[in-house]
């Protein structure tokens, strides 16, 4: 096991890999799509569809992050995890509502701009239901920081307005550190707790890659948005750095819950 420095604190490596992960969301200097305003890039109508498919896909990601953790709290050990959890599942519960209310904003019904997700992100949730608190955590800290690290990638070639709305909604809530601590406590108590937890993650990692590829070959504007087609500079090899960041991101978080990837 690693052993966590004060630079590995969790705050710290949340921070860090949402740093990698990010790329030049906020600081590189935006070209194209990314240097307008909604009402400019908007005329453009497969921009706009694929900004619409991106806050349903992201509203629907927070709606069922709310439930998860709503759920997940059942299993919390302890009354202060549990209010913690509920804490957490409050904020998701917000996101939802900023995104839905964004939706509203530029003429868009929420529900009908999530449904086309609902099916894929119900399927990742049923194949990936954790057996235990532990295994909830993990799930949390990993397979959403995946999908974060994904929609922080494609915020950089975003309009300027749906790109700050994005990257808030991304904000860590509090369950990185959260999951963090617990976990470790866990492997330090019982180090065989390690091996399993770490073949867990490393399925989540296949199964939120996959998903998240499913999703965007089904729907033809995001798809053509990855590839270049409507956001500058980001081309099929980008495509591939850009996973390259994601993996990374991961390896460096399970090395802070003391996991191999």
């Amino acid at each position: 096991m690693r052993f966590m420095t004060s630079s590995d604190k969790p705050d710290n490596v949340a921070a860090e890999t949402a740093e990698v992960a990010a790329g030049s969301a906020e600081s590189a200097e935006h070209t194209g799509v990314a240097a307008q305003d909604w009402a400019q890039a908007s005329a453009d109508p497969q921009y706009r569809a694929a900004v619409v498919d991106l806050l349903g896909a992201l509203a629907y990601g927070e709606l069922a992050a709310f439930e998860r953790l709503a759920e997940d709290a059942k299993l919390a050990p302890t009354l202060a995890d549990k209010a913690e959890l509920a804490k957490m599942a409050s904020a998701e519960f917000h996101h939802f509502e900023q995104l839905s209310n964004r939706l509203t904003e530029i003429g868009e019904e929420s529900t009908r701009a999530m449904e086309p997700f609902v099916a894929a992100l119900d399927g990742f949730h049923r194949q990936t239901a954790p057996s235990d608190w532990l295994e909830g955590l993990v799930k949390a800290y990993v397979g959403d920081s995946i999908a974060s690290d994904f929609y922080r990638e494609v915020a950089a070639r975003l309009d300027s307005d749906t790109r700050e709305l994005v990257l808030a909604v991304l904000d860590d809530t509090g369950h990185a550190g959260f999951a963090v601590e617990k976990v470790r406590a866990a492997i330090d108590a019982d180090p065989r707790v390690g091996g399993r937890l770490a073949l867990w993650a490393r399925r989540l990692m296949g199964e939120a890659l996959s998903q998240s590829q499913r999703v965007v070959a089904d729907r033809d504007a995001l798809s053509t948005m990855l590839v270049g087609g409507v956001a500058d500079g980001f081309d099929l090899a980008e495509v591939g750095r850009m996973f390259s960041r994601i993996t990374e991101a991961h390896t460096k978080r399970m090395a802070a819950l003391g996991l191999a990837a």
